[in-house]
């Protein structure tokens, strides 16, 4: 239950600093302004969020019984719509935004000056867009987990 609850509230720091790397990506390429240790950080601490969110997720796949559902059969998960939710795409696809983050902040470290915010826009900004649009939230009838998982 307490990986859950911390699975639940560390995504609102993925989302922070996700956000708030964008913001300075965007801030970047719209003024045209140098690369700074801001932005720099904001993707560093985006990065490692997203790691520590990982972390938890792949916690929880094998202690809130996900990998027993697998092994009963991929027939009937694929057939349940929150199982396959959980199980398949919300892990894949948050998997894709976690290299996505790795790969950009690699590439934005090696990169010329000019280029490190739209980098950074590009990576980040999909990154994202990935994870927002694979957070179960409450609005999303056949997955729908409230904004705040408590004890």
């Amino acid at each position: 239950m307490i990986n859950l609850v911390l699975h639940s509230l560390v995504r609102w720091g993925v989302l922070f600093f996700g956000v708030w790397a964008v913001v300075n990506a965007i801030s970047g390429v719209s003024k045209k302004r140098a690369f700074s240790k801001t932005d720099k950080l904001s993707g560093f601490f985006f990065m490692i969020s997203c790691d520590i969110q990982l972390l938890l997720g792949i916690i929880l796949l094998f202690t809130n019984g996900w990998i027993d559902k697998i092994k009963a059969g991929m027939g009937p998960l694929m057939k349940d719509p929150t199982n396959r939710f959980f199980v398949i795409e919300h892990g894949l696809i948050m998997i894709i935004a976690w290299v996505l983050v790795h790969v950009g902040y690699s590439k934005i470290k090696k990169s010329a000056e000019q280029n490190k915010h739209k980098l950074m826009l590009r990576f980040f900004g999909l990154a994202l867009f990935l994870i927002l649009i694979s957070i179960p939230w409450p609005f999303r009838t056949q997955v729908a987990r409230p904004l705040f998982h408590w004890f």
